[in-house]
Formats: C-alpha cells, structure tokens, sequence
C-alpha cells in the first residue's frame, strides 16, 4: 500500500507453556471490526474476554469502507465513533448513471438535525486500528495476536479450544465462544457448519486506486457506461487520495488474469483517461454471495459478522451488520453471565439476527438481480426502468444499485411489549431508537446508559414518584422535554415514555405508563416471561 503503514501489534507470548491450559468467561475468535466490537461493548458492560486473532496487524486493502449512521452510533458509544468520523470521508448523495447519462441522484439523509452523517468512507484499516487502540485502553480486554484456533471441542459447561502459537499449542476453556472469524470461519469449518443460501455467477473486480481527482465525494453508480460496455461500474472516494472502483466482469473472467496489474490498469484508464496519473493501492476479485447459517447460536458456541451470513458488496450490509450483531449479542451475554438473566435470552440473538440476516440477503438479492439481469428480457426491463427513472420518481424506487445499509427491525421479537397506545410517530417497539439534538451539543443517544434507559417527556409524568424503589437501580431514568426535535420524532406528549434497551432499541412506549407497564416490559425485554 502507497499511503498507509500496517502496524505491527506483536505477538502476545504463552502464559502457561506449550500443552499448558487456561479458562476465561469469554472467548472472541477474530480481531476484525465485528470481533473488536463485540470485545468493547462487553468491556462496557463489566464483562472480560481473551480476543485471538492469527496475525499481529490490520486487514490488507481497504476492504470494507462504508460504514452507515447506525454503526457510528454504535461505536460512538463504544468511544470510537468521533475518530471514525473525523478521519472518514462524509456523504450522503448519489448518482445514478445509464450508458453515459445521469438517469437521477438521491439524498441518503435529507433532513438535518443528526449528529452522524448517513455515511462515512473509510479503509476497513484505519476503522481497525482505532478499534484496536481502544481495546488497549480496556483492562478487561486482552488481546492475543499472532494466537491461531486450529480445534474446538463443545462442551455442556464450555467450550474446549486449541491455540496455537509460534511458541507451541495451549488449551483454553471458555465459558461461551464467540466466532468472529470471518467468511473462511475455522469454528464454522471445525463444528461441520456451511452455510445456506445463493452463489451468483458474476465476478467483479474491486480496485483501490490512489490519485489527484476532482470528483465530488458522492456514490456513482453507472449501467452499462461508455467506458465498460455491457457492465457496471461504482465509484467511491475514501481518505488519502483513495478511491474505490468496482467493475463488473462476469462470470466467464479468470480471477487470476484479472487480478493482475497487465488486466487492470487498462480497464481503469478506459474509466479515468489514459492521461490520470494513479497508482494500484488494493486489487481483488469477488463473487455475490447471499449465504448464511441456518442458525447462528450452536450452545455456548456463537457466530457474528461473516462467520454467520455473508451478502454482496454492494450496499455496504457486511461491516455494517455485523457490527450491528456486536450490539445485539453483548448486552444479553453479559446480563446472562451476570445472572441477570436466563439462558433462553441468547436464543433471541439468533432470532433476531437471523430476521435481519434474511432481510440483507433479500435486499442483496434483489440488487444483484438488477446489477446483473439474467437473459435479454430482463435486461430489457431493466434499461427500461432506468429509462424511466429520468424522469419519474416511482420508478426511481424500482432502481436497485445495492440498497444502502439500514438498521433492521425485530418486527416480530418476543422482547418487545406490543403497543397499547396509538402513536401519530416515533419508532415502534423493535425498532433502534432515534437522535435527536437535545441543545448545547447534546445529543438523545449519548444520554442513554449502558444499561436500560426510561425516556420520559415532559416534567407531568409523574414517574419519578410512580417508580418503584428498585427500577432506577436497573433502569435510567433519562427526563426529556415533551417539546422540540425529539418530543416530534418520538410522537410524545406530556407523560409519554419510552424504554430502550441496552442495544438502544425500543422494547416499550406508553403516553402515561404505570410502574407496574414498565417492570413488565423490563422483564419482558429480559426473556423472564417472553
């Protein structure tokens, strides 16, 4: 790479001996973005893990580089998200082209009042190393690179795995194992698992590129362009003068040949002029896949990010997801290991993933489709969408370039406490909680606990009062007005009151709740009586 100097994080040498053994509550298999996640929110809850990770240092090529609004809220809690922001590329429009005209452009976040953009780029990289750092600072989290899993044996009362290491093998007995080990998984591998789902005959070329370009920092999206007939063609900017291009070759393409510097850098001058001066920072070759687990929790044995579901590039669902299966799983492993909770709570991590799993690969599936229509009829179709798109807005939804990344719902989760009362907006139980600028620089988000949050608006609740003796231990109580930007996006009226999970997603919402309301649904949103 041109701009960037991996580091080396070095090797964390045996504490015991070769053939020696170890115990720890929590093992996380994979020191990517998902893995490193998981590592600081369960730090952030009291709870410790060993992380593994075979290497010593941060991927190779920018890999995964949109990171959604929603992540950054995530990590924003987890200390990280301001570094990520300040070092990303911030966007929000893009451009739909056909043949060598723009059909239409979109605006991801069209209204203001939003402490995160809709998106930032950045190389999966830099988005690692600030993980990483942040991992440091942690005392409950240790870090072991250069510390390979090569066997896992499950257990009733853990699980057995081996590492090995350059100074020999040790044995660790962990309470739950958590496999973020990416789309090549040895846990996967090693417990027999494969994954269910679509492979599709298509190969694309992703090229970093490093280069002076006065392009505007916006998503372009081209079908069938001038400069690679018959294909597609996305073009993305990151930091340091890097932009991402991705190029569709099909199915027919050697992935060797193409990956070579011969095959590429005349396909990238076709698109940027024989004249601009570039250099390769990162080239690689994928196939669409649409696959996942058909279950992601196999005992004390649990998978996360790529290890449990994989989706194509376009729509930025990788990364995204499973950082957003980070913040699903560490709330409710840590109030199990703390016997806050029963066991049946982890069961709906994999409910509730699985659910958002599916709605990805149903979206990636349908982007794929259009990006690469099967047979002239639908390809007919297609054009005759974009077509339309020019100029009417209704067709413009039939358009699908990669659907960007959204939080998911849990529609049908038994954690949430249906609705007694009619809202006129707001998000409904299942559904992530919204920001809202509160004044001074202060954000709706960065007032909620660790733990359960109560929002309540308006000083005629009454709840403080109403509360019995032991909620406020378990629940913040976080007082809102019941005017301004986040009384309008809740729906709320004086003594309306919402309860968020640790994960930030509304397990209840009243106008005027009851004590009696809200210990149920804080029970509820436990698993005791789902």
């Amino acid at each position: 790479m041109t701009g960037f100097a991996a580091p080396s994080f070095g090797y964390a040498p045996l504490r015991t001996g070769p053939g020696g053994t170890e115990t720890c509550r929590v093992a996380i298999v994979g020191g990517g973005p998902v893995g490193l996640t998981m590592a600081l929110d369960l730090a952030r809850q009291g709870i410790g893990c060993i992380l593994l990770d075979e290497e010593d240092s941060v991927s190779v090529g920018s890999r995964a580089i949109c990171y959604a609004k929603r992540t950054l809220e995530i990590w924003d809690r987890l200390g990280v998200g301001g570094r990520m922001l300040a070092k990303g590329v911030t966007w929000r429009l893009g451009k739909v082209f056909h043949g060598d005209h723009q059909r239409y452009s979109f605006d991801l976040l069209p209204d203001s009042g939003h402490q995160f953009p809709a998106f930032i780029n950045l190389q999966q990289y830099y988005a690692e190393l600030y993980l990483v750092e942040a991992a440091r600072q942690q005392p409950l989290i240790e870090l072991r690179w250069k510390h390979r899993v090569s066997d896992v044996i499950p257990g009733n009362d853990n699980v057995r795995l081996t590492v090995t290491t350059p100074d020999g093998d040790y044995t660790l007995l962990a309470d739950h194992v958590l496999a973020a080990d990416g789309a090549r998984s040895t846990i996967r591998r090693k417990l027999g698992l494969d994954f269910k789902g679509q492979v599709f005959e298509d190969r694309f070329l992703i090229a970093d590129v490093k280069m002076k370009a006065d392009f505007p920092v916006e998503r372009w999206f081209w079908f069938d362009p001038p400069f690679h007939s018959g294909g597609s063609a996305l073009l993305h900017s990151q930091p340091d003068d890097v932009w991402r291009i991705d190029l569709q070759l099909g199915w027919q393409a050697d992935p060797e040949a193409e990956r070579q510097p011969e095959h590429v850098i005349p396909r990238l001058q076709a698109m940027l002029g024989k004249d601009t001066k570039f250099e390769l920072e990162w080239v690689s070759i994928y196939t669409f896949q649409c696959r996942r687990l058909e279950r992601f929790r196999h005992g004390r044995v649990i998978f996360i990010g790529d290890s449990a579901h994989q989706v194509s590039p376009f729509g930025a669902r990788g990364a995204n997801s499973g950082v957003q299966d980070a913040d699903n799983l560490a709330w409710k492993l840590a109030h199990v290991l703390r016997d806050e909770a029963p066991d049946a709570l982890l069961d709906t991590y994999d409910s509730e993933r699985s659910a958002a799993a599916d709605e990805n690969i149903l979206n990636s599936t349908r982007s794929t489709d259009f990006i690469s229509p099967k047979g002239t009829t639908a390809k007919a179709l297609r054009d005759a969408v974009l077509d339309l798109a020019a100029e009417y807005p209704f067709a413009r939804r039939l358009v699908n370039s990669g659907r960007l990344s959204l939080p998911s719902s849990y529609r049908d989760t038994p954690l949430s406490t249906p609705d007694r009362d009619t809202f006129e907006a707001g998000p409904p139980p299942g559904a992530p909680a919204i920001d809202a600028p509160l004044g001074g620089g202060v954000w709706l988000l960065g007032q909620c606990s660790d733990g359960f949050t109560l929002l309540a608006f308006g000083p005629e609740s009454g709840l403080g009062a109403d509360l019995p003796p032991a909620l406020p231990e378990r629940i913040a109580l976080r007082r809102l007005p019941a005017d301004g930007v986040a009384a309008q996006r809740y729906g709320a009226v004086p003594g309306s009151a919402y309860l968020l999970r640790p994960d930030q997603y509304v397990a209840a919402r009243w106008h005027r709740p009851s004590s009696q309301d809200i210990s149920m649904a804080y029970d509820r949103a436990l698993a005791w009586s789902a």
